[in-house]
């Protein structure tokens, strides 16, 4: 390989630059750039190439404090696209990374240093591809990340396609913004890219009939005539591709050719990408039976001459294969292959494949070209039609997508040539061949999977419907399980409370507090109520002893009401013979439900009282003027402020504003009273003021 450097370094369509002048300057800085900045489609193309700039001046010891319009002019770009790549930059990326870090110097009035920008250094383990300075310089911001891309799969040892390309490359403007760019868009700039001096494209040079990018990490003026340093440190020669155009495909091309044109090395191979001697000696293939016991050979049509070839061509002669002479230079082969009879196709066969003749030259093994023959032979020998099997061979290759077609020979053996129907040696998939007719044992045929599919889904929707009911009864067990437990709990804390003594009377079995004790201290709070509705009624409440008074009557008032209440059911229950009958507690129970209902007729009254005397306060007068003129002013009454629906409805609102206030104030007062008898200590109906009788 050491000839490889005396190889002149030429490429078709690349830009020839002059050697380097005596003591001229060489641009050999690179700087390790992240690989989200290449692969991301976060970031533009533009951010791409400011990053290697301000990378490689921040590289110096004083750091980068070039201005925004020194670096658009080292990049060749205008300030506002430098501008919107430190922008990008500066700002989190879709992970939180930020690339690039700016330190204002400058002071309040705008005077001062320009900023020093920093980028952040490429973390242990992360990707991250080496990039020269020049080539930011060189190339615009498309161009140099189309390098980048290359430049990395060059050191990964990936081989690049154009629509891998097209992949990593986005529109950034337009309708189409943010979408990849079309094969035939990115072919043009890895053309102009190679133009540029900075990649080699060595046409079908590489594995798979691809082609091979080469990258060079050395400006184009500063390379030896004989040799192309690559990016990564190593040297490749150019590869004359035999073409003085673009060497990049078209839209849809891909790495293979157009429909029908064959190989597309130089030279008739089914193998342009393995340097191995289809000749080399060699067992032949385990079980292989000769050709002229099954088959019949016939030597009207050969598949590859007695030279060799692998070729599948009727009538075409063999080529000779430059593996042979890579072998022989070699010292042989790095594995055998077969080495038997060559193949020979009968015409009759060779027409029925018609359809598939471009995918039969794919088969690379002569086995399974026997194989796929002998298939042939057969079916024509049982009766097939040729006819018949070319139009099956047409209708499966028309449903089936090339690209899905990964083993040529395992799709012709498996799928392509197979009838598909019933024992009928007329059905053809379902139809009769010779009437055109749907096969009527097929359709039986489907029919009863049709059949027995649906019985397999009304089995699986009834044991799924059994299996939802065993679920819902465990459900509910599960429920009224539970319900049960909480209710034999509720009853037990039911029943403890329920055993507990009365806190007043300290009766037995009363659950905390009996009857007449409850009835006691409701009748006590009612009290308690209606002294203070009393108190609230006063015009001032300001006036202790006015107050003082107005409570001392409702206390008496309220003390006869019971006092006159008890007398009189007393009374009938000694008319009624009832007297020393009834059962222990039961008179005390009654004489506490009187005194309760007692407090309640003294306490709404005195509530009447208050609003009724709070109504006619000033404050409840004020509030009946504004809402007698409010009712005046509204919009429905504009025509007839005077008549007498624009008064009644003024009446109307004047009563419920007495109301209202009336009622404001009672709260209001309420409050005063509670909050004063608080903090004089006391209540205000002493536990002695209402006559209970004792037990």
């Amino acid at each position: 390989m050491a000839a490889v450097a005396a190889v002149e370094c030429r490429v078709p369509g690349q830009r020839q630059r002059p050697g380097p002048a005596e003591g001229a300057v060489v641009r050999r800085q690179r700087v390790r750039v992240p690989l989200r900045l290449v692969c991301s489609p976060f970031y533009a193309d533009v951010a791409l190439s400011v990053y290697v700039k301000v990378a490689a001046l921040a590289a110096r010891p004083e750091g980068c404090q070039a201005k925004t319009v020194t670096i658009a002019a080292y990049l060749g770009m205008s300030v506002s696209s430098v501008e919107r790549g430190m922008t990008q930059l500066l700002r989190p990326g879709p992970d939180g990374v930020v690339e690039l870090r700016s330190r204002r110097r400058a002071y309040a009035g705008g005077k001062g240093e320009s900023a020093l920008r920093t980028v952040r250094p490429v973390a242990r383990g992360e990707g991250f591809v080496w990039l020269p300075v020049a080539a930011a310089e060189d190339l615009t911001p498309r161009q140099l990340r189309v390098y980048a891309l290359i430049a990395y799969a060059q050191v990964r040892r990936i081989a690049l396609t154009e629509a891998e390309l097209a992949a990593g490359l986005r529109h950034r403007s337009g309708k189409r913004a943010g979408e990849a760019l079309s094969v035939t868009a990115a072919s043009a700039v890895v053309d102009e890219v190679e133009a540029a001096g900075w990649v080699s494209v060595q046409r079908r040079a590489g594995e798979r009939g691809r082609h091979r990018y080469v990258a060079h990490d050395i400006a184009p003026e500063a390379r030896p005539a004989g040799v192309c340093p690559v990016a990564g440190g190593g040297l490749a020669a150019a590869v004359d591709n035999g073409s003085r155009g673009p060497v990049s495909s078209q839209a849809g091309e891909g790495s293979g050719s157009q429909a029908g044109e064959g190989s597309l090395a130089y030279e008739e191979s089914l193998r342009t990408d393995s340097p191995d001697d289809e000749r080399a000696p060699g067992s032949s293939a385990v079980g292989e039976a000769e050709v002229g016991r099954d088959a019949g050979p016939v030597s009207d049509v050969r598949v590859g001459s007695g030279g060799g070839g692998l070729a599948l061509r009727a009538g075409a002669s063999s080529q000779h294969s430059p593996s042979r002479e890579r072998g022989d230079r070699c010292g042989g082969s790095r594995r055998s292959s077969y080495t038997g009879p060559q193949l020979t196709v009968s015409p009759r066969i060779y027409a029925v494949l018609e359809p598939v003749h471009w995918l039969l030259a794919r088969v690379d093994n002569a086995f399974v070209e026997r194989k796929i023959a002998r298939e042939v032979g057969r079916q024509l020998r049982e009766g097939m039609e040729a006819g018949r099997l070319r139009h099956r061979l047409a209708v499966r290759l028309a449903g089936t997508m090339p690209s899905e077609i990964r083993d040529p020979g395992r799709w012709l053996l498996g799928v392509a040539l197979p009838r598909w129907g019933c024992g009928h040696l007329d059905c053809e998939t379902g139809v009769m061949w010779s009437t055109g007719k749907p096969c009527e044992v097929c359709a039986e045929a489907i029919a009863d999977r049709a059949s027995a599919r649906e019985g397999e889904e009304c089995e699986r929707r009834r044991r799924q419907a059994e299996a939802e009911q065993v679920r819902r009864r465990a459900a509910c067990a599960e429920t009224q399980a539970r319900a049960g437990q909480e209710r034999a709990a509720g009853e037990a804390a039911d029943e403890e409370r329920q055993a507990l003594p009365c806190e007043d009377c300290g009766a037995g079995r009363a659950g905390g507090l009996c009857e007449t004790c409850r009835c006691t201290r409701e009748a006590r709070d009612l009290a308690e109520t209606a002294v203070l509705y009393a108190a609230a009624a006063v015009t001032d409440i300001g006036d202790a002893d006015a107050v003082a008074a107005a409570a001392a009557h409702t206390r008496r008032t309220l003390a006869r009401d019971i006092e006159v209440s008890r007398q009189e059911f007393l009374q009938i229950h000694r008319l009624d013979g009832a007297e020393g009958h009834d059962e222990p507690g039961q008179l005390d129970l009654v004489l506490a439900l009187r005194d309760q209902l007692a407090a309640e007729r003294c306490a709404a009254g005195a509530r009447r009282t208050a609003l009724a005397v709070l109504a006619r306060s000033p404050e409840a007068e004020a509030e009946a003027q504004r809402a007698f003129a409010a009712e005046k002013r509204r919009r429905r009454h504009r025509w007839c402020p005077d008549g007498p629906v624009a008064v009644a409805a003024a009446e109307k609102a004047v009563t419920d504003a007495r109301e209202r206030a009336a009622g404001y104030l009672l709260n209001q007062r309420l409050e005063q009273l509670r909050t004063a008898w608080k903090r004089c200590g006391g209540a205000a109906v002493p536990a002695q003021e209402v006559v209970v009788l004792g037990r």
